[in-house]
């Protein structure tokens, strides 16, 4: 998926730069993702071994540890968003594994002191004293204190409780998944758990069980289509729809519907989709704002598409859609700001992992340099 997203970026900066031949044929729609692997990340050794992996250094002053949970109900699968406060604004911006862990990990920062590269102190600098909660609409989070203990001795900041405000807000996580029944939870946790172990085809049987269970189950029907997707677009097009059925409010499977429609080329479906969200939820997720900023895009409204793109990445503070670093790129250089299309591709530079598409992506920053240096 990503390699295809990287060739459609990289043909339409060839395009709109003039640097080289890229064949007779259109671009490769995009196809849109939030896997992609990023060295030194919670993604490079996988998801979920990310946390047993880190070292004994990184955790002694260079990472504070903490872990989310939801009052009454499993967790969900999606990422959930932590942020850190610190004298009432919001600093920092971290994700939730699928086991609700999190990290907030060493800051550099200006002058002498980031020079040193002493991570504890720099994170001591920066976070003592500030504010770690969930940043989850529709619920309340538990708020933890970070303490000088906390960045010396004991990196481990505890558990965030997340509890429901309402019950009838649209929101990421479905309220159908606190009433579902005892027996479809156990092949949900069950299908979570096969998943951290990488088994995906035992998940699809155990969320099937869970679906069959309980047809009201709209999160376990979001999670059995993202696992048919691949394979049968059309069969997670049907469970999508099947998880709208049971939480109209339950924004994910709006945001897959619209990933679905762009990998068809659909791209009236995508925004429909994409205002859908938007309309239950003016907050969005990153990959709604992505898929909606390619929509805009291709339909030829780049003011739009410039600022759906803006918002995708506030939303996504590891980068983890690295399609729509690429896209801000390449709307900004159409318009004709190509130092600020340089910019976001030496942000995505940094995101790469090593190998064709980040030689690539070095010989399009070199050249647009040079282009951006005759101006």
């Amino acid at each position: 998926m990503t390699s295809n997203a990287f060739s459609w970026a990289v043909w339409s900066l060839f395009l709109l730069f003039g640097l080289g031949a890229v064949g007779q044929k259109g671009p490769t729609t995009p196809a849109p993702s939030s896997t992609t692997t990023r060295p030194e990340s919670i993604q490079d050794s996988g998801l979920y071994d990310y946390w047993a992996d880190m070292s004994g250094q990184g955790r002694a002053g260079g990472a504070l540890l903490g872990k989310l949970a939801v009052e009454g109900e499993p967790l969900p699968w999606e990422p959930l968003l932590v942020s850190v406060t610190c004298q009432g604004k919001v600093v920092y911006t971290t994700q939730s594994d699928a086991k609700g862990n999190f990290g907030i990990v060493a800051v550099t920062l200006p002058g002498v002191l980031g020079k040193q590269g002493d991570s504890q102190r720099q994170m001591e600098t920066h976070f003592e004293g500030c504010l770690v909660e969930g940043a989850v609409p529709g619920f309340r989070s538990t708020t933890i204190t970070v303490t000088q203990r906390n960045l010396r001795d004991q990196p481990d900041l505890g558990t965030l409780m997340l509890s429901r405000i309402g019950r009838d807000a649209a929101t990421t996580v479905s309220s159908t998944t606190e009433t579902a029944s005892p027996k479809a939870i156990k092949s949900f946790e069950k299908a979570r758990s096969e998943m951290i172990q990488h088994d995906s085809e035992g998940a699809a049987r155990d969320l099937t069980k869970a679906v069959q269970t309980d047809p009201q189950f709209a999160e376990a029907w979001l999670q059995l289509g993202k696992l048919q997707q691949p394979s049968d677009p059309q069969a997670a097009r049907d469970s999508f729809s099947r998880a709208l059925a049971a939480d109209p409010k339950f924004v994910l499977p709006y945001e897959q519907l619209a990933a679905l429609a762009a990998q068809a080329g659909n791209w009236k479906e995508v925004l429909d989709n994409t205002n859908h969200v938007a309309q239950l939820y003016p907050e969005g997720t990153a990959q709604s704002w992505y898929l909606d900023a390619l929509a805009n895009f291709q339909t030829g409204k780049p003011d739009l598409a410039e600022a759906s793109a803006v918002k995708s990445l506030a939303l996504d503070p590891r980068h983890s859609i690295l399609n729509t670093e690429q896209l801000l790129a390449v709307i900004l250089a159409k318009k004709g700001d190509f130092a600020g299309a340089l910019e976001h591709l030496r942000s995505c530079l940094k995101s790469m992992p090593p190998g064709p598409n980040a030689d690539l992506l070095k010989q399009q920053i070199a050249q647009l340099e040079q282009r951006v240096a005759a101006k």
